[in-house]
């Protein structure tokens, strides 16, 4: 990413930079990625003999993410930290939260320099199930990779109005290796979720129908499928496409497995399920996640990949 960061800067040179962190969060981590930017850039900037700049920063998620966690507590411990011991000037940045859904326009036309986002190909038949099983019917399958291509489209669409031309876009996603959407090392969150759901029906906490009406909104795409869908689209250019594999037992063995999984999860079930049962729920899950990661860490792969707006 530091090399895309670098090349959008010494484009232009801009006496203001804009970025934006789409799928922010309001944990710990929300502001590491515009940090990073910033920082990339300030350096550069400071190498060059350049005047400082200004930075202005924009967190986006969900209306219903938790921004006043994060403006009361993690931007409070930024703004206090003193000016930077790393020898140079540091250019002032400016902090802002925008909720809304990236699907759609979020910032004026070409408004953006640098836009990152480190998040999941969500999409919106499958009766029993709460998502793609070895079980699940062709149309299934279908059904999540058209969706795919539609969200994934109207996502770039609305992005290629809001980035200045030579801007540049890093995208991270969970994706996928093998041709199979439903293999078992991508879907085992699911299919242990869906397992524990079935187990809740038959305690009678929760309705059958709940179920059947619900499929998650989650897809991991192949790098071939993304791909297709950014040439389709046209307004990008492929600077590099990565894939990432990483240690789950690392992972899951550094972080509090229910968090990881609750992270993902929580916000696409409890819509539907209700917030009474999300506890218990995700308790059972903590449990049944350890079961099955003892014997066997599917290995997680994630697609990076840097696009550059075209002229």
């Amino acid at each position: 990413m530091k090399k895309a960061i670098v090349d959008v800067y010494c484009a232009t040179f801009p006496e203001r930079m804009d970025i934006a962190n789409l799928g922010c969060s309001s944990g710990p981590t929300a502001m590491s990625p515009i940090l990073e930017v910033v920082d990339v850039v300030d350096q550069k900037r400071w190498e060059l003999g350049r005047p400082p700049m200004e930075f202005q920063c924009f967190l986006n998620d969900l209306p219903q993410n938790d921004f006043n966690t994060l403006f009361k507590t993690i931007l409070p411990e930024f703004y206090e930290k003193p000016e930077s011991d790393k020898g140079r000037d540091q250019s002032p940045c400016f902090i802002v939260g925008v909720p809304g859904s990236f699907y759609g326009r979020l910032f004026p036309k070409r408004s953006l320099h640098f836009v990152i986002s480190s998040t999941r190909a969500h999409v919106h038949l499958n009766r029993g199930e709460i998502y793609m099983s070895k079980t699940s019917a062709p149309c299934v399958f279908n059904y999540y990779l058209e969706q795919f291509h539609r969200d994934f489209s109207t996502f770039l669409k609305s992005r290629s109005e809001e980035i200045v031309m030579g801007g540049r876009m890093v995208l991270t996603m969970i994706g996928r290796k093998v041709d199979d959407p439903s293999d078992e090392d991508l879907c085992h969150g699911w299919i242990i979720m869906t397992d524990i759901l079935k187990e809740m029906v038959s305690e009678g906490l929760i309705e059958e129908e709940k179920i059947d009406s619900f499929n998650a909104p989650y897809y991991t795409p192949s790098p071939k499928e993304l791909v297709e869908v950014i040439e389709g689209d046209g307004s990008f250019t492929i600077d590099r496409l990565e894939i990432l594999e990483m240690d789950l037992e690392k992972i899951m063995t550094t972080n509090n497995d229910d968090d990881h999984g609750r992270a993902i999860m929580e916000t696409m079930l409890k819509s539907h399920f209700g917030s009474e049962i999300m506890d218990d729920l995700f308790h059972r899950f903590e449990e049944n996640l350890k079961e099955f990661l003892s014997r066997k860490y599917p290995v997680a792969i994630s697609i990076l990949v840097s696009l550059v707006r075209k002229g």
